[in-house]
């Protein structure tokens, strides 16, 4: 590979949430010219969470990468990184949206990851959250993820599949081309 070509590295920081944490890192990554290609990030009880992968030459990502213990500790974070390739398109495979709804009960992402792993299907986005219902106060479950369906799957069929999958665990369910 070129030494000037683009090169990627993932990052993952966890620690105790406080003001400024991303402008540390973009600044960081900035500093060192890359760039902040992916990114997501999360509060979650008291500490913050971010993945998110970075762009730029070998000189670049490498000045990045000796830069990271020293930010981790002044930011207190634990940081991962690991070098990556960019993702080749799915060319054979169609990007769908999944949205489900239920009272919260413990195994239910289980149950989708297999049904949609039984189908050879892979998960690559996936939300999860649990609120109180309005008015009663249930606890309830909701999540969004993003699915390749391989080419050769006949779409209603999964489709017809996958809401017989959530009536018989009185899953509210939605399966739908992907919206950006």
């Amino acid at each position: 590979m070129k030494p000037d070509s683009e090169h990627f590295l993932v990052i993952s920081a966890l620690g105790a949430d406080k003001t400024g944490i991303i402008d540390e890192l973009a600044r960081v990554a900035s500093d060192c010219r890359c760039n902040i290609a992916d990114s997501r990030m999360i509060v979650m009880g008291q500490e913050f969470a971010i993945i998110m992968m970075v762009s730029g030459t070998w000189d670049a990502i490498a000045k990045l990468e000796v830069q990271l213990p020293a930010l981790g500790r002044r930011l207190n974070l634990e940081v991962i990184s690991k070098r990556t390739e960019s993702r080749a398109p799915q060319k054979q495979a169609i990007p769908y949206n999944v949205h489900v709804i239920a009272l919260d009960n413990p195994g239910i992402v289980h149950e989708i990851a297999n049904f949609f792993a039984s189908q050879g299907i892979n998960i690559e986005a996936m939300e999860t959250n649990t609120y109180a219902a309005p008015h009663t106060g249930s606890q309830m479950f909701a999540l969004s993820m993003t699915v390749n369906i391989p080419a050769s799957v006949h779409i209603a069929s999964l489709r017809e599949s996958f809401m017989i999958f959530c009536d018989d665990r009185n899953l509210d369910a939605i399966i739908e081309p992907f919206k950006a």
